[in-house]
């Protein structure tokens, strides 16, 4: 197995501008709106709560959108990525609007020392995140470490039901890729990302994990976690599978056309560090 940190940073660092300019991601609209928040944060704010004054750290930041929302909900926020593109882009964006907002570029697995060894009262982890990460169990560690006691995880992912799907069907569900976490990756080769655009990737192979989610909530559990918070949704932020669904609500979230009560498409976890 090629190194898939290299091979996945390389496709990552190719999306980052592509990102940045597209409509999805609303960087503009943030630009413009000092109160305007990512459609991805905007969807959790009532699981969310209150954060303000928190020392948070968002894991797998990506160009930072989320990043920036959750510190104008009034938390203390540091992002994370492994692409330095996509810092740079976190970076140019919290410029352009003055944010108190710190990116770091590490690995995840790498986050414990790359942040200093600080600890946090929330560690946040948006959608399509996990997926990139061979090892769950690695990765919950990283978690409590890097948690105050009392400290929360606030997760929203994409649900490894979806994750197994193989979205070229555009007639039925089929269930093709790994719902559980295998020791080899799913290797892609796809020269497209999930924003629209005319861009063409130079680096377009991926590889990937899924992970069960029993196998998540058990890693944080084995971790001395307490689970909080475990909710499923039948919605997601982008077309996931194509020629299926529909955008609904005022977040224009995306759902199946039809029977959509046969698949989760999203799920909200929150645990707690005991004190």
């Amino acid at each position: 197995m090629d190194d898939y940190r290299a091979v996945n940073r390389a496709n990552w660092d190719d999306r980052a501008a592509v990102h940045a300019a597209s409509a999805f991601y609303g960087v503009e609209r943030l630009v413009a709106d000092p109160a305007a928040l990512s459609t991805v944060v905007r969807f959790d704010v009532p699981r969310l709560g209150d954060i303000t004054g928190l020392r948070g750290v968002h894991l797998q930041c990506h160009i930072g959108t989320d990043t920036i929302s959750l510190s104008r909900l009034g938390a203390r926020m540091i992002g994370l990525d492994f692409s330095g593109a996509a810092i740079a882009e976190a970076r140019r964006l919290a410029a352009r609007i003055d944010a108190d907002t710190e990116f770091v570029q590490a690995e995840v697995y790498d986050a414990i020392d790359a942040l200093g060894r600080r600890r946090f009262d929330l560690v946040f982890t948006g959608i399509g995140a996990l997926c990139w990460l061979p090892d769950i169990r690695r990765w919950a560690r990283v978690v409590a470490e890097l948690l105050e006691p009392r400290g929360r995880l606030f997760l929203r992912e994409g649900h490894p039901v979806l994750w197994a799907i193989d979205e070229r069907h555009r007639d039925r569900l089929v269930i093709d890729y790994p719902y559980f976490e295998t020791p080899q990756p799913i290797v892609f080769d796809d020269a497209t990302t999930y924003v629209e655009t005319e861009v063409t990737l130079e680096h377009s192979v991926t590889q990937s994990w899924n992970h069960g989610l029993g196998e998540i909530v058990s890693a944080l559990l084995d971790e001395g976690m307490t689970l909080t918070q475990l909710v499923e949704h039948d919605t997601v932020p982008w077309e996931a599978l194509p020629g299926q669904m529909q955008r609904v609500g005022e977040l224009q979230e995306w759902r199946l056309v039809e029977r959509p009560e046969r698949l989760p498409m999203t799920y909200t976890l929150q645990a707690v560090k005991p004190a």
